[in-house]
């Protein structure tokens, strides 16, 4: 018998288990996550006799006699302290991170009522925030010290909503103190759980599978094989190439396909059933490179041949004008596969009832969700519902089927509710990554430094599935050139399916890797030409009127200039060792896509019903919408309530990617605020009691290849230019990011978005890579090389506001753009220090490199 205290009261069990999984399963104590199961990310942090202990490394066993303590116990005043402090700092963004990080605070103020930053960067260091930065919760901390310290009072916020605001975010106090629930927390009566059964091998044909001995087991509830699928078996976001199940005679594309699906009445049966399943596989040879796939003799992955996708950009000669170039440069640079690293493992519950089925998910699109569902299982729509959890982290990373089609399909055909979540493991080498890419890019100008022209050479591995691969080569293209003004450009680009994980869409968007390329390049020619890094891009950067290298005429909202404007004293002051580099970034699909948000108002108990199927993965899309809508309104945030995205009561808002929905969801909610606010000046919300209000609002661009002579390829852009500062040591000390946001709709939230993004921008700069060998990744979550509060410098953040377009009040989106440039300045901080120009990340030879 095992006793032990845990939130003051007294428990005892004889079962021996892993403390975390004896929390969350036996004692529903889910404010502690299992986000790696291996003692790395913090997720799981306890107190245990006064002392910081990780749950998932824990058993009863270990703790038994210890006074244990989560975020559930704290006192009252405790919790309002850490609700106020961290909603005040800005310090949530996914949550799933944030009651283990509250945790190690305790740790620190109870023995430390004055702890200095370094102080607060030490206790979190166990805890890995990938959303954040670190520099918000740091802030939280430390203002909680005070709290404590001086005893005082908390005080009363009264909030107008409206932009330019630094309201506190709806979603914030129950992922603070650990009641919002992420789909792994949910449970249900009669629950089981579900896995699926991995390929053994990158390549290989399934000749047979043999369930027999694995129906035996007392525990198995169903097993479900490829020929038990009752709807379209081969699925995907865009192209359907991808099968939820492997069937007999088909050959497996990468590591993660699933060849059988297994539901059982508890976690461990699970594992065991899966053990008895027999498959027979001839092991066939992998192409693990982008280049291999491309051979003549090459065999082929799909029928439809192993280019997946080719994009070709064309503008002006440019034979011609780098052959009358004073100056040109060419390299290669290659740039490699990144994991997205969220905190919350992928995990989905499926819940049937009748002919019908309800999916619980914490994916980016529920509609997205409730498409490729429905067409696995071939059911009538209206049969299908999909609501989501709270998402902790998605990055792009949740934007395909990982889990909830499985959940939904073994739950359907087993009519009982099921649960499958990912380990940490099996995320790894599941979900799609950033796309690795190899580029040969020529960039010329005049002898004044003028840019004339650029030919661009790029392949892309995108895995054993398209996912999102075709989108991200097109903006990897476009993007190519940068935020200049120069029209000669030859873009050609590959992107090719190979025998590796998957690559889908990241933050950034493959513009990650071509603006790297292009911001290299600038840097050799600005030497050539006798000029510094900061003048030629001076001399280019797009001004409103001037013609975007893809055609698009810059509007008066672009602000690249503006941002060079504001970086330039930290730039020059630290010239012998900081590095500079620009960006644009697009909001909206665009490239003639139409692109639509909707949002449905509806009135009850005098309070708005704000409803939007756009997902918030932790970028706060929810606090951004309600801001709109008091803008548009005059309504307060205690008028409005922003639901969940549930395919039964939010219309299809699209997406959340491309750094859309600020621009497109944004838009539609200010139209149909202005709707209400027309009855405002009438009727009172008691008097409006009951009534709906709908807008959609599309936009509209032109294609790729568009014939037009200045096509609209994207309503907005954002433009951003950051310095690099290195310290004495060679690391880096300081990172300045000016970034065109068009209009800050929630400063704190944009501040924590560009925080964020450069911390994982200097992640893919210097220190992470997944080592994909064999078509799999080869590190564990603790080792990808994920920055923590200790390694993370100096952010400062400087925010322009110069758009005064009517169209979402002149906010563009700014999700992806802020980890586009810190690579490159990065690359040229260094290139400074050593003279060493390098052209592969993450960067060799640096103090970071191991």
């Amino acid at each position: 018998m095992y006793k032990f205290t845990i939130n003051g009261m007294k428990i005892e069990t004889e079962l021996e288990l892993n403390f975390l999984d004896y929390l969350r399963d036996h004692l529903d104590i889910t404010s502690l996550k299992n986000g790696c199961s291996e003692g790395a990310c913090g997720a799981c942090m306890i107190l245990a006799d006064g002392k910081k202990a990780r749950a998932c490394l824990m058993t009863t066993k270990k703790l038994d006699g210890a006074d244990v303590l989560t975020i559930e116990g704290l006192t009252d005043r405790e919790k309002e302290v850490y609700d106020f402090c961290f909603n005040q700092a800005g310090a949530v963004q996914c949550g799933f991170c944030i009651p283990g990080m509250i945790i190690s605070a305790k740790a620190l103020i109870d023995v430390n009522e004055s702890p200095t930053r370094d102080d607060v960067k030490k206790a979190i260091k166990g805890n890995i925030c990938r959303c954040t930065g670190y520099k918000k919760i740091e802030e939280a901390i430390l203002l909680a010290a005070e709290f404590f310290r001086d005893n005082k009072a908390i005080p009363v916020k009264e909030f107008t909503g409206k932009i330019g605001e630094r309201t506190f975010r709806p979603d914030a106090t129950g992922k603070i103190l650990g009641t919002a629930k992420f789909a792994d927390d949910l449970k249900v009566e009669g629950m089981t759980y579900g896995s699926a059964l991995r390929s053994k091998y990158p390549r290989a044909l399934v000749k047979s599978i043999d369930i027999s001995n694995a129906l035996k087991h007392p525990d198995v509830v169903k097993i479900v094989l490829a020929q038990d699928v009752p709807g379209q078996r081969v699925i995907g976001h865009l192209t359907q190439d991808w099968p939820a199940l492997i069937a007999v005679g088909e050959e497996t594309r990468y590591l993660g396909d699933s060849v059988a699906l297994v539901a059982a009445k508890t976690k461990k049966a699970v594992e065991e059933i899966k053990k008895l399943i027999e498959v027979d596989y001839e092991e066939r040879v992998p192409l693990l490179s982008a280049k291999e796939a491309m051979k003549e003799d090459a065999y082929l992955i799909h029928e439809t041949g192993n280019v997946y996708r080719t994009e070709l950009i064309k503008r002006g000669d440019v034979d011609k004008v780098l052959k009358e170039s004073a100056f040109i440069v060419t390299n290669t640079y290659t740039t490699p596969a990144q994991e997205h690293a969220f905190l919350e493992p992928e995990s989905a519950l499926a819940v049937p009832e009748g002919d019908s089925l309800t999916v619980f998910t914490g994916g980016q699109s529920v509609y997205d969700e409730y498409r490729e569902i429905g067409d696995l299982l071939g059911i009538p729509k209206e049969k299908l519902r999909i609501i989501s959890a709270y998402v902790g982290g998605g990055f792009g990373g949740k934007e395909d089927m990982s889990v909830q089609h499985h959940a939904a399909l073994l739950a359907y055909l087993a009519k009982v509710p099921v649960k499958v979540t990912l380990t940490r493991d099996e995320s790894l080498f599941v979900h799609p990554k950033r796309h690795p890419m190899e580029m040969e890019l020529t960039t010329g100008c005049d002898k004044n430094g003028k840019l004339t022209g650029m030919r661009l050479r790029l392949i892309a591995d995108t895995g054993a599935y398209a996912s999102l691969g075709g989108p991200v080569l097109q903006r990897a293209c476009t993007h190519a050139a940068g935020p200049y003004n120069y029209q000669n450009i030859d873009i050609i680009g590959q992107s090719i399916y190979t025998n590796n994980v998957p690559s889908g869409a990241f933050r950034g968007f493959g513009v990650t890797q071509t603006m790297f390329a292009t911001e290299c390049n600038l840097n050799q020619l600005a030497e050539k030409v006798g000029i510094d890094p900061f003048e030629i891009r001076y001399l280019n950067a797009l001004r409103p009127g001037q013609v975007i290298p893809n055609g698009q005429i810059a509007d008066e909202g672009t602000g690249i200039v503006e941002c060079l404007d504001a970086v330039k004293k930290a730039y020059y002051d630290n010239f012998d060792h900081a590095g500079l580099a620009c960006a644009i970034k697009n909001a909206g699909v665009g490239v003639g896509i139409p692109d639509t948000g909707r949002v449905r108002l509806k009135i009850e108990n005098e309070i708005v019903s704000l409803r939007t199927s756009a997902a918030c993965m932790g970028q706060g899309i929810a606090e951004t919408m309600r801001s709109i809508l008091c803008e548009a309104t005059g309504l307060t945030p205690k008028n409005i309530i922003v639901a969940k995205p549930d395919t039964n009561i939010t219309p299809n808002s699209g997406t959340s990617t491309a750094s859309r929905q600020t621009v497109i969801t944004g838009e539609t909610t200010r139209r149909v605020g202005l709707k209400l606010k027309e009855d405002l000046k009438t009727y009172s919300l008691k008097e409006l009691e009951g009534k709906e209000y709908y807008e959609e609002f599309v936009g509209i661009t032109d294609p790729m290849g568009s014939k037009k002579e200045n096509p609209v390829s994207h309503l907005a852009y954002g433009y951003a230019a950051q310095v690099v500062i290195l310290g004495v040591d060679g690391k880096v000390k300081k990172v300045v990011a000016a970034h065109d946001v068009g209009r800050a709709i929630n400063p704190t939230n944009v501040e924590g978005q560009i925080e964020g993004g450069v911390v994982m921008g200097l992640g893919f700069g210097l220190t992470e890579n997944p080592k994909i060998v064999g078509g799999r990744p080869t590190v564990s979550y603790g080792k990808l090389g994920l920055f923590r509060a200790t390694d993370v410098p100096e952010i400062e953040t400087i925010l322009i506001e110069k758009n005064h377009s009517e169209l979402a009040y002149g906010a563009k989106g700014i999700g992806e753009i802020p980890l586009i440039p810190t690579s490159p300045a990065a690359q040229a901080a260094y290139y400074k220090r050593d003279g060493i120009f390098r052209t592969s990340l993450p960067l060799k030879d640096t103090p970071y490199s191991k």
